[in-house]
């Protein structure tokens, strides 16, 4: 499903303008990466936790020399799928 087609099932369960529930899934969006970026968490009750991550500094190896290199410490974010959620894929 892309953005395009959920705005569309949005528009159409909420009995909203496929623009305005545009607008609104944007607006999500753009509320949850903004937090994220700030360090925050944001748990959506019976859907799941969006957080960032740090993956620690590593060894690694370049596989054309074979020369061992050092890979930085990274963010990620991640989504941690809630209890609600798993029930309904598990069926």
């Amino acid at each position: 499903m892309t953005k395009t087609e959920l705005a569309a099932k949005v528009a159409e369960k909420a009995g909203i303008s496929k623009k305005a529930a545009s607008e609104a899934v944007d607006a999500m969006l753009v509320s949850i990466t903004e937090a994220l970026d700030a360090g925050e968490k944001v748990s959506i009750a019976g859907f799941g936790i969006f957080e960032v991550r740090t993956r620690a500094a590593r060894q690694g190896v370049n596989p054309r020399t074979k020369e061992t290199i050092q890979i930085p410490e990274s963010k990620l974010p991640v989504f941690k799928a809630g209890k609600s959620l798993k029930d309904v894929i598990a069926k």
